[in-house]
């Protein structure tokens, strides 16, 4: 009998324990991402989407790239990581 209910406690915490963010922590996360760059790209005159990355690309605009992929990374890590 004692067993059992070990075993129940056991289950349980370990479902507990594996709790992850989910989908819907993702897309919002990535909707806060993109709301952001595009502020970024805004900011420095620009439209979001229509620079080519080149020799010729002004420094903010690959200033706005990397926050927006890290930004990004963030969220793709947020998305699989246990919930506190």
């Amino acid at each position: 009998m004692e067993v059992k209910k070990i075993f129940s406690f056991l289950i349980i915490v370990s479902i507990l324990i594996n709790a992850e963010a989910g989908p819907i922590s993702a897309a919002i996360c990535a909707s806060c991402c993109a709301a952001g760059v595009v502020a970024c790209y805004t900011a420095a005159g620009f439209v979001f989407g229509t620079v080519t990355a080149g020799a010729g690309t002004p420094a903010v605009i690959i200033g706005c790239n990397t926050a927006f992929g890290k930004c990004m990374a963030a969220c793709a890590a947020a998305a699989v990581s246990p919930i506190p």
